[in-house]
């Protein structure tokens, strides 16, 4: 996993680094400044075009004046630095690149207090105005000046952090800050990268590493981690020989009404799909027909709208419940006589999580490890209100713990809060993948994996990589719009198999 840092640990990772490598804060600002000239020249290779960097007088200027020295020896020919002069402040390393681009063919002008801003004509905009660890809106000349680059509507690389987009904390409503076409960021993401507050001012990122001690890192326990393929190829688990179907557990999916036996279907397909030896659909007798034309392979229980069904709870493994359910009396009454009868871990999704919400004293009596596995409404409908997403990620934490549930809050980067205080986001998964059913989908590949005898926290973190893998198995390389739920479904053998390869 890959630990993700609030601003004051990568300072102090910064200076561990300094200290025990041994190397000087110049040479790690050089090294930093490298990665990202790397990076940015494989993908901006005209070195005829016009680029103008914006430079604070801290060491996210320091770094951009680092990185357009480099770029000119790269024989980039057309490059401008402005440095904002907004206050008589400047970091020593900063001063220390200020002397050395001076040398260099790159044109310097200075931007002082209340000056009027020069015309700017160049397509690409390289912002390394203030960086990481602000921590109060942008005023003054700082936003005047990030306003106008905004509203040039060139292409914005931003150096490390956007100016004026807080790394992680609640960021205020109408936030002034750089819109960046792409940051190119410093050894790990920022956590408020992976949110959606994030959607205005960051198109894309790229995490570049510069040589932090990963060491230090790794003992600072973050409680934010960012889940990478290497990750899930060491938690599969290989399927041997001399294996059967009682192997892999018996997942039952407690699903669908007469009008949305699809969620049931693309459930309990996933699940087996995603490799649970025995999977048995709990659905309404109107939905057989379209069961078993659809997967002969899922076996049945009917349900009857005058009574609960009857259930051998120990024939199975694992049990889901809630994608098309309704939210009738007799989906209480099913879901009560589940968390009554049923005493393992269990999946909790679509609507059954609308009735937990509206009873909400059931919670308390689910198994230990249990899943729930919200988007962002049935979340503030089980859990409060929230203006924003870093209060959701804070909620869902101390929800996990208090609760000792694991929490799939459902976003571009899905979070997996568990019960020992740790946030897992996931890094898989892409905008074709938003159509409906994937949620249902995904609730199908969790009651799989633990079917199989995963830990709940290990079932949502695989179950949501693999989800997002397929999607981008899918989609990336054909470049296709869209990706149906059932497609991702037929992929995900293949995509699990590359993974254990």
């Amino acid at each position: 996993m890959l630990p993700l840092l609030i601003a004051e640990q990568i300072r102090e990772g910064d200076a561990y680094t300094i200290a025990n490598e041994p190397i000087s804060s110049i040479d790690l600002m050089e090294r930093a400044s490298r990665a990202f000239v790397g990076w940015f020249a494989n993908h901006f290779p005209d070195r005829n075009q016009g680029i103008t960097f914006y430079c604070g007088t801290g060491n996210n200027g320091g770094d951009g004046l680092a990185i357009a020295r480099l770029l000119c020896e790269h024989h980039y020919n057309k490059l401008n630095v402005v440095v904002a002069r907004f206050s008589d402040k400047a970091s020593d390393d900063f001063n220390t690149n200020l002397q050395r681009i001076k040398k260099t063919c790159v044109k310097l002008s200075e931007l002082a207090s209340g000056e009027k801003i020069p015309f700017d004509d160049s397509p690409v905009i390289i912002d390394a105005l203030l960086g990481s660890g602000l921590n109060k809106p942008l005023s003054g000349d700082y936003k005047k000046l990030v306003t106008y680059i905004n509203d040039l509507e060139r292409t914005v690389v931003a150096v490390d952090v956007p100016t004026g987009f807080f790394s992680e904390g609640e960021a205020a409503k109408d936030t002034v800050a750089i819109k960046a076409d792409l940051v190119i960021t410093f050894q790990q993401p920022r956590i408020n990268f992976l949110l959606p507050e994030s959607a205005p001012y960051i198109n894309c990122w790229e995490a570049v590493n510069i040589g932090i001690s990963e060491k230090f890192v790794q003992g600072l326990h973050s409680p934010y981690q960012f889940v990478e393929e290497k990750d899930i190829r060491q938690m599969l688990k290989p399927r041997h020989r001399f294996s059967n179907k009682g192997t892999y557990g018996h997942a039952l999916i407690v699903a669908g009404q007469a009008k949305t036996m699809g969620a049931a279907l693309l459930s309990s397909s996933a699940a087996a799909h995603a490799g649970a030896g025995l999977t048995t659909a709990c659905i309404p007798e109107s939905g057989l027909t379209a069961l078993n034309s659809y997967l002969p392979e899922i076996m049945a229980i009917v349900r009857n709208s005058d009574g609960l069904p009857e259930i051998e709870w120990d024939k199975f493994s694992s049990i889901a419940v809630g994608p098309g359910l309704g939210k009738d009396d007799n989906s209480l009454s099913l879901l009560k006589a589940i968390i009554k009868n049923y005493k393992k871990p269990m999946v909790i999704d679509a609507d059954a999580l609308n009735l937990l919400a509206e009873n909400k004293e059931l919670l308390q009596g689910l198994p230990p490890g249990s899943i729930l596995t919200p988007h962002m409404k049935e979340f503030d409908r089980l859990f409060g209100e929230h203006t924003n997403w870093w209060q959701r990620l804070q909620t869902s934490i101390k929800k996990a713990k208090e609760l000792n549930l694991c929490i799939l809050l459902k976003n571009d980067y899905t979070i997996v809060a568990t019960p020992n205080g740790t946030a897992y986001f996931n890094s898989s998964g892409n905008a074709a993948m938003a159509s409906g059913g994937m949620g249902d989908v995904l609730t199908g590949i969790i009651a799989a994996l633990l079917g199989q005898k995963y830990p709940p926290e290990q079932a949502c973190i695989i179950g949501a990589y693999i989800h997002g893998k397929a999607g981008d198995e899918l989609a990336l390389p054909n470049r296709m719009h869209v990706v149906l739920p059932g497609k991702l479904i037929a992929q995900l053998p293949v995509t699990m198999a590359k993974l254990k390869a």
